[in-house]
């Protein structure tokens, strides 16, 4: 008989999608904001149910076989969902980011008849299937619907910038699901199994083998497509800067992070016993992490656009928590889940703070909006915390989470690296503090290179009441603050051991101290250079001017626009994955 915990499993995923069926037949009998209530408990319940789960789950994984179709002598057969203690709890987060977002949404479209809703409760579904399954064919599954909502989504304006920004995303995430098929063909047809533990089974047996360095090289780089890795981050920015803001805020605080999420879980346990795999991720994902921290920290200092830049934010921070998988250890993979919950409640409330500017001063755009912010101070003291938790504040999950992977880094000697993850955070926490100190405080009237960069008028719905915009904000930020760093310490070694299938760890190393109040006096000297700019001698100025031109310009020029030069880079981005395999 089945135990009690493991018959909880199939309900997170299957409340979402009664209530999605519940609200698509009477969407037009439903009186008023019932959808929005449906909507918000559906969130709550798998919130709970996750939590509850994970719960269970720190005694040891919990496997639900769907028709009983258990494994025999090694033959693996049937579907199953296995959940770890992180696992559960991250699907736990990304429950309560649903649910907190509704509430954010509510009066956000005067007569959706439940559309928005639908999708939205599709998109939970399918990320919180994508979390449980032990079946890479379901991965590719959940990958699909996660994407097919995603670009539905992205496109709800039906406006031609939305539009645009869909096509890219469906483009490039369509080319990355091919991928993922590709690769999930390669090692069914080497294993004979599509189950997690079979093919790990299978590949420990196999040794050095040119098909399962195929299959992993398109599986990872469909999953960095996702996740927005450089060279595959380039329709992120295109999609965040059009999506609706309750959208951006699923975007940026779980869906990038999820797909680095399956990367981790693939990497530490379908792909185990591959000596080839395991001996090219350090060079792969801590070379492309450090890189894509830099980058995309760079280009969010570049831009004016508050969208597009809390999405190259999320592209450097999704640079950061890729360098943690890429250490190897339980440390660096904990830190990692741990800044997914981190970096996921600060980014879904600086969207969120986006969402109130557009809904109250009818723009996104950060010069546009100098000094218009001063009546919703509420909101600037929420945004300059946040920008200070982004560039480092030593404070909070996010802090945590930055720490172990600094730590990881630190302690297999990965300087460059660690040095990485400092500026891309400093650069992110600049770029936002910059934005805060002028929306809300007057300052910067002279403007740098960001005010080259584009923007797009934009408007969202403006009678929602403020409050009730602001409650999941502060709600988010207060949550990151609020989780002990004792609670952290005291399960994440079981936690991240138990998502690794490896023995128990000990205490977590963290990075050097000091690196984070350096990081944090670096964003705010950066957001000071750029807002009182007019104000310091040319000596400072000049140089500093100069030395940023020529790469501003190159960068501009490499984000086109054009789905062509974003299948191009995909393609190199491929080839690279595949020559790093080939050298180990």
């Amino acid at each position: 008989m089945t135990a009690f915990p493991a018959l909880l499993l199939p309900l997170p995923v299957a409340i979402p999608l009664v209530v999605c069926a519940v609200i698509l037949t009477t969407a037009h009998l439903l009186p008023g904001r019932l959808p929005d209530i449906l909507a918000i408990g559906a969130a709550v319940s798998v919130a709970v149910l996750c939590a509850v789960i994970a719960r269970y789950a720190a005694q040891g994984p919990i496997v639900y076989w769907f028709g009983g179709w258990e494994p025999h002598d090694g033959v693996y057969l049937g579907i199953g969902f296995s959940v770890d203690e992180a696992s559960g709890w991250i699907a736990a987060f990304i429950g309560m980011l649903y649910a907190l977002t509704f509430v954010f949404a509510w009066g956000f479209f005067d007569r959706t008849h439940g559309h928005f809703h639908i999708l939205m409760l599709l998109f939970l579904a399918a990320m919180v299937g994508f979390s449980f399954t032990r079946d890479m064919f379901n991965l590719f599954v959940w990958f699909e619907v996660m994407s097919v909502a995603a670009f539905a989504l992205t496109a709800y304006h039906l406006a031609e910038s939305s539009l645009a920004g869909a096509i890219n995303f469906t483009v490039v995430n369509s080319l990355a699901g091919f991928l993922m098929l590709g690769g999930i063909g390669l090692i069914y047809a080497q294993a004979g199994t599509l189950d997690f533990e079979g093919i790990a089974a299978a590949v420990a047996r196999g040794g050095r083998d040119p098909v399962v360095a195929g299959a992993f090289c398109l599986v990872a780089a469909a999953l960095m497509i996702k996740g927005a890795i450089v060279p595959f981050q380039f329709w992120l920015a295109d999609a965040h800067a059009v999506a609706p803001s309750p959208v951006s805020v699923i975007f940026s605080g779980s869906m990038v992070s999820l797909g680095l999420f399956g990367l981790a879980k693939v990497s530490a346990v379908v792909f185990a016993g591959s000596a080839q795999v395991q001996q090219a991720l350090p060079i792969l994902l801590i070379g492309l992490g450090s890189f894509t921290a830099l980058l995309g920290g760079w280009m969010a200092l570049l831009q004016r656009h508050l969208k597009r830049m809390l999405a190259f934010s999320t592209i450097s921070h999704a640079g950061i928590m890729l360098a943690g998988i890429g250490a190897l250890t339980a440390g660096g993979t904990g830190g990692m889940l741990v800044y997914v919950v981190g970096h996921g409640l600060v980014k879904g409330a600086l969207f969120m703070i986006a969402g109130i500017l557009l809904a109250t001063q009818a723009s996104i755009d950060e010069i546009a909006l100098r000094g218009l912010g001063r009546g919703i101070w509420p909101a600037g003291i929420a945004m300059a915390l946040a920008g200070l938790l982004l560039s480092g504040l030593p404070l909070g999950a996010l802090d945590q989470g930055t720490r172990l992977v600094q730590g990881a880094l630190s302690q297999q000697g990965h300087g460059i690296a660690l040095a990485a993850t400092a500026v891309g955070a400093a650069l992110t926490g600049a770029a936002v503090l910059r934005a805060a100190g002028r929306i809300f405080l007057g300052l910067g009237p002279d403007p740098g290179d960001e005010a080259g960069a584009p923007s797009e008028d934009e408007r969202e719905k403006a009678n929602r009441p403020l409050w009730l915009m602001l409650a999941p904000c502060c709600a988010l930020l207060a949550l990151d603050v609020a989780i002990p760093p004792e609670l952290i310490a005291h399960a994440l070694p079981r936690a991240a051991a138990a998502f690794m299938h490896q023995p128990a760890a000990g205490a977590l190393v963290e990075g050097p101290a000091w690196l984070p109040w350096a990081s944090v006096a670096a964003g705010l000297a950066g957001a000071g250079y750029g807002l009182f700019r007019n104000r310091l001698p040319k000596i400072v100025v000049q140089p500093v001017s100069a030395t940023q031109s020529a790469p501003t310009r190159a960068l501009e020029f490499l984000h086109s626009g054009l789905i062509g030069d974003y299948a191009a880079w995909l393609a190199v981005g491929v080839a690279g994955i595949a020559a790093v395999l080939a050298m180990v």
